[in-house]
Formats: C-alpha cells, sequence, structure tokens
C-alpha cells in the first residue's frame, strides 16, 4: 500500500488556456456512503483514506493535486452548442501508479466553474449513484468505461425537478480527453491549439506513435477502431449510453457520462432510454451510426494538420471495425464459434421472434446459454407465446450447433461467460436510489457486489423482469 499517493499535473503544467483553476466548494455535513474497495486496491490506496470523508468531498487536497475545470466544447443532439467544459466537475490531478500508468482523478459535483453556464455546479443523490452504480456494472461486463471511486452525500439541497440532497462521485479514468475539446480550439480558429492537443495525448496515452512520421494518422485510425469497439460491445449488451453527444465521447473509447443511461427489458431496437430525447436521435439502434457522425465532427476539427483524404480513409475502417466486433460478440453469445454463412440470419429470425413478443434481452440469452445440442426442450421456450415460431427457429439453431466440434458442456460454459445473469436495469438502480434518499445505504452496497459477478449464476430479483411499477421509469438528462 502506497499511503500517500503521488500526483502529478500534466494537463496543469503543459495545456495552459486549456482550463482555469478552481477550488471545491464543499457541502454541508458530508458522509462517505460508498466507496470502491476493489478499485482502491488497484490503486494502491491506504484504507485510512476512507475513515473520514474529507477526500471525497473535495474538502481536503492530497500532496500535488491542483484542481481545474476543462474547458470543451461539442455537438450536442446533433447542434452546435458552443463552449461547455466541466460545469460540475474539477481534474484534481493524476496519479502515478506503480506499473508506470497514470489515472486522472476527477470530483463530480464540486461546485460552480467558469464554464457552469445556468447551472449551479452540483450533482444530487440520484444520478451520483446511478453512474457510480453503471460504470462498475459496464467494467465487469468488460466494457471500457471510467470507474467511479466514491460517493459522498450530504445536507445540502440541491434543486432540479424538486429539493434533492447534494452529492459527490471520484471518478477515475485513465483520460478525461473528449472529442469536444478538440472541437473547442478548431470553432475558436486556433488550429495550433488542436494539434497541441493531439500532440499532448499521443506523447501521453499513445507513445508509441511520437517517432512515427504518419503518428497523427495512426493515432486517428486508433481512435476510430477504439470507438468502434466500444459501442458494438454496447449494442452487444443492449445497453443505451442516451446522450452520446460529441463532449460526452472518450478520446480512448471509454464509456463517459452517465446519465438517462438504460439497459433493454424487453427487445426493442428503437428503445430510447432518455425521457428528453423527443426525435429518438439516441435510440439504441442509432448508436452505431452516431458513433461515426461523432467521429466525422472530431475529423473536421482534425483536418488543419491531417489531410482530408487521410481523415476520411481512417473513418472508412469504423464500420468494418464495429461489424467485426459486433459479430463477435454475437456469434459469441449464441455459442457459435465458427463463422459459417447463414449465422447472421439465424440471429436476425430470433431478433424478429424476441421484437414481435418483446422478449427480454438479457434473459433470452442467458436462458439460451443452457441449450442442450439434441435435445428440443428448453427454459426458453416457455419465455415465448408463439410457440410454432420458437420451435421453427430452434430446430436451426440446435442443427447449427451440432456443425460445432464443441460438446455441450464446454459450450454452455463459454456462453455464460458472455451472457450476463445481471445487468444494472433501471429498477434495480431506482430501488437502491430510493433507499439511500432513505439512509438506508445496505441495498447500494448488495448491488454493487452482485453487479462485480454478473455472470455467475443465480435465481432471484436481480435477474427477474422487472415488476410493473419499474417497467416505464421516465429518466432525463438532470442531474
Amino acid at each position: 500500500m502506497n499511503p500517500t499517493p503521488r500526483f502529478t499535473n500534466s494537463w496543469y503544467h503543459q495545456l495552459p488556456g486549456f482550463y482555469t483553476p478552481v477550488q471545491p466548494y464543499p457541502l454541508t455535513n458530508t458522509r462517505l456512503i460508498w466507496h470502491n474497495a476493489p478499485l482502491a486496491d488497484e490503486l494502491g490506496l491506504d484504507p485510512a483514506l476512507f475513515d473520514s470523508p474529507a477526500v471525497w468531498a473535495g474538502e481536503q487536497l492530497l500532496p500535488g493535486m491542483a484542481p481545474l475545470a476543462q474547458v470543451y466544447s461539442g455537438h450536442q443532439f446533433g447542434q452546435w452548442a458552443g463552449q461547455l467544459g466541466d460545469g460540475r466537475g474539477l481534474l484534481l490531478g493524476e496519479q502515478c501508479l506503480a506499473d508506470g500508468s497514470v489515472r486522472d482523478w476527477h470530483l463530480k459535483g464540486a461546485g460552480l466553474t467558469p464554464y457552469s453556464r445556468m447551472g449551479d455546479g452540483r450533482a444530487v443523490l440520484r444520478s451520483t449513484l446511478r453512474e457510480a452504480l453503471a460504470s462498475e456494472a459496464l467494467h465487469h461486463l468488460g466494457i471500457p468505461t471510467t470507474r467511479a471511486l466514491s460517493v459522498v452525500t450530504s445536507d445540502t439541497p440541491v434543486w432540479r425537478e424538486s429539493e434533492e440532497r447534494g452529492a459527490m462521485l471520484m471518478r477515475i479514468a485513465e483520460s478525461h480527453l473528449r472529442f469536444g475539446h478538440f472541437e473547442h480550439f478548431y470553432y475558436r480558429k486556433a488550429p495550433e491549439k488542436v494539434q497541441q492537443l493531439a500532440d499532448y495525448a499521443i506523447a501521453r496515452h499513445w507513445p508509441g506513435l511520437v517517432a512515427e512520421p504518419d503518428r497523427y494518422e495512426l493515432w486517428f485510425r486508433d481512435v476510430v477502431q477504439r470507438t468502434a469497439r466500444l459501442i458494438a460491445h454496447w449494442q452487444a449488451v443492449g445497453f443505451a449510453h442516451g446522450v452520446m453527444n460529441t463532449d460526452n465521447m472518450s478520446l480512448l473509447g471509454l464509456t463517459l457520462d452517465y446519465g438517462p443511461y438504460g439497459f433493454m427489458d424487453d427487445y426493442n431496437p428503437g428503445f430510447i432510454c432518455n425521457h428528453s430525447d423527443h426525435q429518438g436521435r439516441y435510440a439504441f439502434d442509432n448508436q452505431p451510426a452516431v458513433g461515426l457522425w461523432n467521429l466525422q465532427c472530431l475529423a473536421q476539427a482534425l483536418s488543419p494538420f491531417i489531410a482530408v483524404d487521410t481523415l476520411n480513409a481512417a473513418l472508412d475502417l469504423y464500420s468494418p471495425a464495429l461489424s467485426l466486433a459486433w459479430s463477435g460478440h454475437m456469434r459469441a453469445k449464441l455459442g457459435l464459434f465458427t463463422p459459417q454463412d447463414g449465422d447472421n440470419d439465424l440471429l436476425v429470425e430470433l431478433f424478429s421472434l424476441m421484437g414481435r413478443e418483446g422478449s427480454d434481452y438479457t434473459r433470452t440469452f442467458r436462458m439460451l446459454s443452457l441449450t442442450e445440442q439434441h435435445s428440443a426442450a428448453s427454459p426458453l421456450r416457455d419465455e415465448f407465446i408463439d410457440r410454432a415460431g420458437f420451435d421453427a427457429w430452434f430446430g436451426r439453431y440446435r442443427q447449427r450447433l451440432q456443425e460445432e466440434q464443441t460438446d455441450d458442456s464446454q459450450r454452455q460454459a463459454q456462453m455464460l461467460a458472455v451472457n450476463p445473469a445481471v445487468v444494472l436495469r433501471n429498477w434495480l438502480a431506482q430501488r437502491v436510489i430510493e433507499r439511500a434518499e432513505q439512509g438506508d445505504y445496505g441495498p447500494l452496497h448488495e448491488l454493487h457486489q452482485v453487479l462485480m459477478q454478473p455472470f455467475a449464476h443465480r435465481e432471484d430479483d436481480y435477474t427477474h423482469r422487472p415488476p410493473e411499477w419499474g417497467k416505464h421509469l421516465e429518466v432525463s438528462c438532470s442531474s
């Protein structure tokens, strides 16, 4: 253990003009209600740091921290929104780990900054818990994401649709670089700053490219493919981000800024998780196209120093990379390990059945994992009203499995390792939030433990379809 983590401040020292120094503004009567002990161990933190809320509430800075609010801009819901920036979060510093890697510590809900616009600089307990739980859920599903280290609540009133309780989240990430950072300086007509930021990103996160003469091309190609792989993984687990604005897109291909996200319950490719998304721009089945659109915005910002043909050639990698990653995920979910013609047709037919009946996305693939090649019996059959339709599809599916050189036990084990029993359904998060707002944090800790083992076998309400009250929860951008 390192009782005093060591921090550097490369953003602060190397990028003047890209931020404003800001000190956290404390809340009233703060309490640390949850911390991520496994992540704390990974970061080499002394458990004694969590005996007090001081660090986690921004009341005490650790040696080497230099808090700042980053400036960036972005396209929101397809429209240029101009200057945005860290309106309620502060980059406190960059922790140097024993293996030489670095992690940003970012405190959300830390108070007003010059980029707060009409906001109050605060976060509420509801949204803070949603982000903490979602980032842990995706991490343990194997999806690149920021991480949550701690949650602090307080007695400070914060107004959203109604009065709520102010809270803070300590977020950990390899980087908080966003597409919007580059857009900001491009639209400010400061191309030299866009290139400076690119040089910083490459040196810090792609050091192997620094000496390459075509480093910008290689770098952007990797950004494109990381983004494609991220969204393919979202699609495979039924995750909708909800607010894929360019300022919410991570340069490193991390899931960033959890707001009105949602995991699909009933299979519906047009699933809209964000109550504020009236046009359905960020519907589940639009995510792949939006990912490319956002990359095109980033490419535009990079065009002063990367040739347009080079940028377009890199963008052309997106669709093949996404298709390759998604088909790999879905083939694994079906237990098909040797690609064959007709596999996609088999998947499309299953989706058609699921769509007609509103089948539960997660449960369907989990139950399908128990299929026996030579048995027509399946627990999944009882989930379908159209038994004849299911039987016809299931017969073709079993015939396809018999063409694999894998026995049932091996295939089932592999399928169960990629088809989770548990995802963070909105009703599960809401149940925890309501209890936490009453001062009961036991369900929060319990749900975190469950989310850490999403592929473990269990038969309880964490694996069930939502109850009636949880089927149509409305989640918006308010935080």
